[in-house]
């Protein structure tokens, strides 16, 4: 069983900063790409940002060059530094995680979700 935990949400002004943190932890033998969507009223879920083991990371247009993905493996942890927020980021961000546990008849990948925070950029 696999858990992904976020923290870090909250309100913030338009320009602010907000750093949010999701732990993974349970059975884990190794996370492969982890990543952050976010999903606004009425939208679709949507990919952010996303970070391989390795360290290498991807970003939607609208989020370059503002948030920043990053991990620790030692930690199984993935953050996601938001700078200079607009109104539009406004938000439920999720983790996301591809995981790889072992079980008796060897080892399986699944992906796993975090509960989700909320994030409200004000203007």
């Amino acid at each position: 069983q696999v858990q992904l935990v976020e923290s870090g949400g909250g309100l913030v002004q338009a320009g602010g900063s907000l750093r949010l943190s999701c732990a993974a932890s349970g059975t884990i033998f190794s996370i492969n790409a982890m990543a952050w969507y976010r999903q606004g009223p009425g939208k679709q879920r949507d990919l952010v940002a996303s970070i391989t083991s390795g360290g290498f990371t991807n970003y939607v247009d609208s989020v370059k060059g503002r948030f920043t993905i990053s991990r620790d493996n030692a930690k199984n942890t993935v953050y996601l530094q938001m700078n200079s927020l607009r109104p539009e980021d406004t938000a439920v961000y999720y983790c996301n995680a591809a995981v790889t546990t072992t079980h008796a008849l060897g080892t399986m990948i699944n992906n796993y979700w975090g509960q989700g925070t909320q994030v409200t950029v004000s203007s």
